[in-house]
């Protein structure tokens, strides 16, 4: 199957330029100029025009809920949630019931995903055993099945469970994600033990100006540090709307738009974090992110004239280079994981038409701008927004 992408203006991580994509078996087989002539043979035409073509956005950072929460989200519609927000690879925490800390259920996760044929699913496991900060996993199993590790949604209090952890991650090579409450504190501690023994680590869902501080300082030294955005930490600051970690002052969220500018928050995710109305109202901390994430991203993004080159660095190019993979560019045999976006859409959040499970936003009614039209992973269209593939 052999599909042409016409008309559109590419952008990712290394820019914007008019022109074509083909794609066969899966993969990007060409790209040409605007004015390039396409000599081989098709199957499928699309037309671009008047859309950006992305690569496909990969979320360092969400909750499926499945196994055991099913209630809330299925590892099913979470992924429809995340195709239609232009989400082609997801990287779920391990927080199910039971805790993904043994290689049978992680397995069973991979398997299901590979089933879907939905999205590409990277399943974290667990650091330590039932998130009960004194025992770790059985890490050199696991590592065969997964590049990270995270005890998210419970904060590693045990300095010498972190000590350990860190070690590992240089040892068997794998991505230690943290959840820190509270922020500043276990941040500061988790720098300076990168510094004394090494480790690869990735601090999720920072929030304040003080965290961001100590993570550029630990970059300056040469550690090997990345941290991650939401699109709620950006979007609005001193809501009373329960997510951990919480809404921040106005100077907190500034700061963190001047860390994008700058380069020192090195990409986005979403904390997808799906819930049932029953537990939001019983204090459930968490949003459900997936579909309007990307018009969160590029309505702040754009306000504050940050280019869409950076936005795709942030949700592409960042978290693929984190993870060792080769996509999140618009390139050459690389897979055709591939979103057309509209710019000019503007639009107001509506959490009713999520087709998520849940629908706990506190953003509705809000104004946002642009929106994912196409998304496909592996050459194949996997969500149309007008359900004729633009053509």
């Amino acid at each position: 199957m052999k599909t042409l992408i016409k008309n559109v203006e590419m952008v990712d991580a290394n820019g914007r330029r008019f022109g074509k994509v083909l794609i066969e078996d899966g993969k990007i087989k060409k790209v040409y100029k605007e004015k390039g002539t396409v000599k081989t043979a098709y199957d499928k035409e699309i037309d671009g025009r008047g859309y950006q073509l992305m690569p496909g956005f990969i979320d360092m950072h969400c909750h499926l809920r499945d196994p055991g929460y099913e209630y809330k989200e299925t590892m099913e519609t979470g992924m429809q949630a995340a195709l239609k927000g232009g989400y082609t690879t997801l990287v779920a925490m391990a927080n199910t019931k039971p805790i993904i800390d043994e290689a049978e259920a992680l397995k069973t996760n991979l398997d299901k995903a590979e089933a879907l044929n939905l999205c590409n699913l990277i399943q974290v496991a667990a650091l330590t055993k039932g998130f009960n900060d004194a025992d770790l996993v059985d890490l050199e199993v696991l590592r065969q099945l997964t590049p990270v590790f995270s005890n998210d949604g419970v904060s590693i209090l045990n300095s010498d469970i972190m000590v350990a952890g860190l070690k590992a991650s240089s040892e068997q090579d794998f991505i230690l994600l943290t959840h820190c409450q509270p922020e500043t504190e276990l941040v500061s501690r988790d720098v300076k033990l990168l510094e004394e023994i090494g480790g690869h680590l990735h601090v999720c869902h920072i929030s304040k100006k003080v965290t961001l501080d100590l993570i550029v300082e630990a970059k300056e030294k040469g550690l090997d540090v990345t941290c991650e955005v939401t699109p709620h930490h950006i979007f609005a600051s001193a809501m009373d709307y329960k997510v951990n970690p919480p809404f921040r002052t106005y100077p907190d969220r500034r700061a963190l738009i001047e860390g994008i500018k700058d380069g020192s928050i090195d990409m986005c995710g979403t904390d997808h974090a799906p819930h049932s109305e029953e537990d939001k109202l019983k204090g459930a901390p968490g949003i459900n992110n997936f579909e309007m994430a990307f018009a969160m991203y590029f309505t702040v993004f754009d306000q504050n004239g940050i280019g869409l080159e950076k936005l795709s660095e942030m949700l592409s190019d960042a978290p693929a280079k984190r993870l060792g993979l080769k996509t999140g560019l618009i390139k050459e045999r690389y897979p055709a994981d591939l979103v057309l976006v509209d710019l000019n859409w503007e639009g107001k959040l509506n959490p009713k038409e999520f087709v998520s499970k849940s629908k706990n936003n506190p953003f509705g009614g809000e104004t946002l701008k642009g929106k994912v039209m196409m998304t496909m992973v592996k050459g194949e269209i996997k969500y149309d927004d007008n359900g004729q593939a633009l053509s």
